[in-house]
Formats: structure tokens, sequence, C-alpha cells
């Protein structure tokens, strides 16, 4: 069955620490609770990570997701460390669409599954594509399949946020069908909810971003992120590291 059938593996799986990437086995029917070794955690002293992993064709998550940074970066004992996905679209076609990679884009260091074991929480953001995200992000959660047999990723926080062209283009279902990933790797989805506070209620304007996450409205490309948007990804950042920093401080 292929990776994501949701099948168990037959054979004792191993899981990566917080701390480390050192394997801790997990218990399996039959086996000895003494002979199983507690994980090794984080110390208090020692800041949590939280990446925040995204992709980008026109620039429209990018700007949340710095703006996400600042958020997590405003809580003491986090840090958010930015990643993109690997493109998978040929420079010609992208050049063809008008999104030729951006010098921005230099110093964010491409992510690889490898290394999300390292991270104490995710915040992943794409944009829609037909109301789910868009085929560069659904690939690299297709590449994860080592991770999701050993259950690396299990019981570690994670939230989305999103970019849709139109109002109705899939502002919460994207998130939505993006949790079936959450899920396989038994990850714990963290949306932000009405925490916001007012702002989620305001009318007189128009706003990306939804009990699920952060998102914002791209039109045709050329509408930039309004202030209201990138104050919610700056609020969801914020949330996210109080999220983690309970969590796992209190291991």
């Amino acid at each position: 069955m292929g990776k994501g059938g949701g099948c168990v593996p037959s054979k004792a799986r191993v899981a990566v620490s917080r701390e480390t990437s050192h394997s801790v086995p997990i218990p399996v029917e039959g086996s000895s609770p003494s002979s199983i070794e507690a994980p090794m955690v984080r110390g208090n002293t020692a800041k949590l990570r939280i990446f925040i992993v995204f992709y980008s064709m026109y620039g429209h998550v990018e700007g949340l997701a710095r703006r996400m940074k600042v958020g997590v970066d405003g809580v003491d004992g986090v840090e958010g460390v930015l990643f993109r996905v690997p493109e998978t679209v040929p420079l010609e076609v992208l050049e063809q669409m008008k999104s030729v990679p951006r010098k921005e884009h230099d110093n964010i260091t491409v992510i690889t599954p490898e290394m999300l074991a390292e991270a104490d929480g995710f915040l992943f953001g794409f944009p829609t594509r037909y109301g789910c995200m868009a085929a560069q992000m659904k690939a690299f959660f297709d590449s994860t399949g080592f991770l999701w047999r050993e259950q690396t990723l299990a019981g570690k926080p994670a939230g989305f946020f999103v970019s849709t062209g139109t109002q109705g283009g899939g502002q919460e279902t994207t998130a939505w069908t993006a949790i079936t990933q959450l899920v396989h790797h038994g990850m714990l989805f963290v949306p932000i909810g009405y925490t916001f506070g007012a702002g989620m209620f305001k009318m007189e304007e128009i706003r990306g971003g939804s009990p699920y996450g952060a998102g914002v409205y791209a039109g045709d490309g050329t509408r930039l992120p309004s202030e209201m948007e990138l104050a919610i990804a700056e609020y969801q950042g914020k949330y996210m590291a109080g999220v983690v920093n309970k969590l796992m401080r209190s291991v």
C-alpha cells in the first residue's frame, strides 16, 4: 500500500526525539515498558524552533511568512526559521507565468524532508489550486514518506496560512483539505480560531484569513497583502509560538 494508505508498518516503529535525530523505540504489543528509553527533550534554556515552510509563486505567501516570523520571534524562548520548498515548475514555464525567481529568495534555504525532524513546530504556507494546496507543496509532503513510516513528526504542532486569487477561492478549504497531511503524520493541527479578536469580524475592508489561519487575496497577482492580513499573520506566529512553548516546556 502507498505511503498515504494509512496502514501501520508491521515492524517496530522508531520515533525521532524532539532534541536530536537519535531514535527512540515506540512501545509495541508485548514489549516490556522497562525496556523503553525515555525521549530526550530540549532544556528550558534552549530556544524552541518553529519552521515556517512555504511555497510562493508571486510573493504573497512569502509576505505572510516573513511577517509571521516577526510574531514567532516576539515570544521569549522561541525563534522562527524561514524555509521554502523546492520549485517543480521549469524556469521557462515560470517566465511565461511572469513568476521569475526573486532575489529575496536568496537568503531563504530550500528545505529537505530530513530537516523537518529538527523543528518543534511548523507553520506551512501555500497558495491554492482549485481549493487545495499548490502542487509544489503537495510534492514536498509526498516526499516525507520515510518520516511517516517512522512517525518522526507525530505529536508536533502545525498550522497553515494560504493565498487565494478570489474571495471564494479557498481561504478555508485550502487549509481544510491540507489537514490530511498532518493526520497521516500524527501531527497536531493548531488553528487560530477567532482568537485574533475584533479584527476577525470587521467587514469594512476586503481581507484574507479565517479561523484556520492567516490568508491573503492575490487578485490578478498585483495586489499586495494588506496591513490587516499581515497583522493576522504576525498574530498567528505569536499564537503558534505560545502553543509550542507550552507544549514543549511542560514535558
